[in-house]
């Protein structure tokens, strides 16, 4: 007989915990998908942007530089969409050659690399644009 009650107990608290989860969840806020994917882009172009008219002035922007291609790269991670998944990595792999280039001093070949990379942006934005 206790071994009854203690399996309905069991039961009820189960059963309780699963009804208060399930409310928990339901009542999460609703994500915008597109609209997440529309900030990193716009972000993603705004750092790009920065960093290229950075490069191209010279000069003591040394950290201003380095913030911008780091905020690129943070960025990109949240530009996701499946059919241009492979081009968001290849935006990063230049975005990392672009930070290493310039922190070894290479500013030609850093600028370069954020030129690649703001054509393999507007490929991804072209893309997406197109499906939305």
């Amino acid at each position: 007989m206790k071994l009854l009650k203690k399996i309905a107990v069991a039961v009820v608290i189960t059963a309780s915990m699963t009804a208060v989860s399930s409310t928990a969840f339901a009542a999460e806020a609703h994500k915008d998908l597109n609209a997440i994917v529309q900030t990193a882009a716009k972000s993603t172009e705004a750092s790009l942007l920065e960093a290229k008219a950075l490069l191209e002035k010279g000069g003591d922007t040394n950290e201003q530089i380095q913030t911008a291609l780091n905020n690129a790269r943070q960025s990109v991670k949240e530009f996701r969409y499946e059919q241009t998944e492979r081009l968001r990595q290849k935006l990063n792999d230049k975005l990392r050659t672009a930070r290493e280039a310039f922190l070894e001093n290479k500013n030609e070949e850093a600028l370069a690399d954020v030129n690649a990379a703001l054509a393999i942006y507007a490929e991804m934005k072209k893309i997406y644009d197109a499906a939305h």
